[in-house]
């Protein structure tokens, strides 16, 4: 299938008299639109195979609206009307703690679970491999406690709930092997990969792969806002429409307290809402995280890349904008196929800027999940405790989850009940402890966490076994000093300085 350029606003054909008179903007968007549309129609007729024909032409289909909607925009300068923000009435964020406990779990029948699986473990030193084949407690990867998680579910309810991976072609093939373990549990595991995308370049705005077969790394994952295009061109929405499914919750492959709840279920049913969203209540950790907001009378997700410079801090006010966004969302099956062959998603675009490895300026166009919740009936956000929102996005994360705050049941992490506060404690370590392999190195065993506040960790720091941290712990180690904490070592309330000294703080 050939892809055609939509009309630009203001775009004449080149043989109208009065060319003088076309918005040069408007112009230049369609030269750049049939030029990249010349090159992806090239590198589909190269695909010699039918079937993989077939799935890159989708998939070069999919990018070139999302491309032409980005030239159309840059030309038009559209930005968000911040007078027009609001934050969303009350009644469309329910509190968790409001709804009504439940035992029914006939809609389990009705339900998919999927994780989004596309991400790789780099930031934490492990290139190559999945995210979600992280060890991250007792042994189990972020996969493991997923898996244990569903097939607990399954086994209490004697029902058959399936768990999808959404992987991306960084992370397929190591999924694919990594799964064959689970062939004799008690759980249906279905895969989908999300699209491919090629990069842009920033300059030329032509693709800088040159055919379907290059290197990849002139290829991008699109963002988790590509599930619902993926997921209906692999032709698995149809397969669980027609199996009867009608509902899918979605999360994090790295959040660990994203479970399936009975309640939020329920309340999913009851209040006949097509899309959900999981917030949660923001904290000064949590700033720069997107939200839910009204603007003109429609539910829509703000992310901190679309706000504008001056309005930054507004947006990372707590007293303004309550909640942020945790990607935990519930979706009604049948809904999305109706959004898709009626509407069409039209999802906010998240432009990343990026360096190729020989220096290339490109750009990576990407979508948001939750910005589809505009295009949904009755769609709105749900508060829920913070104990839902447990990401591991970098080591710090890891110390927290792999400390005597929490213990494991059934692959959930449940908060230590002796612990006094509700909030987790801030932790912040410095670029010694980025890579899995230095923190491992680097704490001998897990510190005791439980009165912990807030920890910084700045420098060649190195902890001994059954240290206890209380109330609020900072240890720099100054450039070309080293701090060797002892075994059993407790320190509360204290300033950890280069020269090992130790004062109350």
């Amino acid at each position: 299938m050939s892809l055609s350029v939509p009309s630009a606003p203001g775009v004449k054909s080149a043989r109208t008299r009065g060319a003088s008179a076309i918005d040069f903007k408007s112009a230049t968007t369609g030269v750049a639109a049939k030029a990249m549309r010349n090159e992806l129609n090239k590198m589909v007729s190269e695909v010699k195979d039918p079937v993989q024909k077939r799935v890159f032409d989708l998939e070069m289909q999919s990018f070139f609206s999302l491309f032409n909607r980005y030239l159309i925009e840059k030309a038009k300068h559209e930005v968000i009307n911040w007078d027009k923000i609001q934050p969303l009435a009350p009644e469309l964020v329910p509190s968790y703690s409001d709804l009504p406990d439940t035992q029914d779990t006939s809609i389990l029948e009705k339900l998919v679970v999927l994780k989004l699986n596309g991400g790789l473990g780099t930031t934490m030193g492990l290139s190559g491999s999945p995210k979600s084949a992280i060890e991250v407690r007792d042994g189990m990867t972020f996969l493991d406690l997923s898996v244990r998680q569903i097939e607990h579910l399954n086994e209490v309810h004697k029902t058959n709930v399936p768990f999808i991976l959404m992987n991306s072609f960084n992370t397929d093939d190591e999924t694919q092997r990594i799964i064959q373990k689970y062939a004799n549990h008690n759980i249906q595991i279905l895969t989908f990969n999300q699209s491919r995308y090629p990069r842009v370049g920033k300059e030329s705005l032509l693709p800088v792969p040159r055919s379907a077969t290059s290197d990849k790394s002139q290829w991008y994952p699109p963002g988790h806002g590509d599930i619902f295009d993926a997921i209906s061109n692999s032709g698995l929405l149809d397969k669980l429409i027609d199996a009867g499914k009608e509902y899918m919750f979605v999360s994090n492959v790295d959040n660990l307290g994203a479970d399936v709840d009975l309640k939020i279920l329920k309340h999913l049913v009851d209040s006949q809402c097509e899309f959900l969203a999981e917030l949660t209540d923001k904290t000064k950790a949590d700033v720069k995280g997107g939200t839910l907001i009204n603007y003109e009378g429609t539910v829509r997700l703000l992310e901190i890349a679309q706000v504008p410079s001056e309005h930054v801090e507004d947006f990372k006010s707590i007293r303004k904008f309550k909640y942020f966004n945790t990607n935990s969302i519930y979706i009604n099956l049948k809904a999305l196929k109706r959004v898709l062959e009626e509407e069409g998603m039209e999802l906010d675009i998240i432009i990343n800027n990026k360096v190729a490895d020989d220096g290339t300026p490109v750009i990576q166009l990407e979508t948001a999940m939750g910005a589809a919740i505009k295009h949904f009936k009755n769609a709105h956000g749900i508060n829920v405790p913070r104990s839902r929102f447990l990401p591991v996005k970098a080591c710090s994360d890891l110390l927290l989850i792999t400390s005597d705050l929490y213990s494991l049941e059934h692959g959930k992490l449940v908060m230590n009940p002796q612990r006094m506060f509700a909030q987790t404690p801030v932790v912040k370590l410095g670029d010694t402890f980025k890579k899995i392999r230095d923190f491992n190195k680097r704490f001998r065993t897990v510190p005791n966490i439980l009165e912990l506040d807030h920890l910084t960790v700045s420098g060649d720091v190195w902890f001994g076994r059954n240290i206890t941290l209380r109330g609020t712990v900072i240890i720099v180690a100054n450039e070309g000093s080293r701090i060797d904490l002892p075994d059993g070592s407790i320190l509360e309330n204290k300033l950890v300085s280069g020269n090992v000294s130790i004062i109350d703080h």
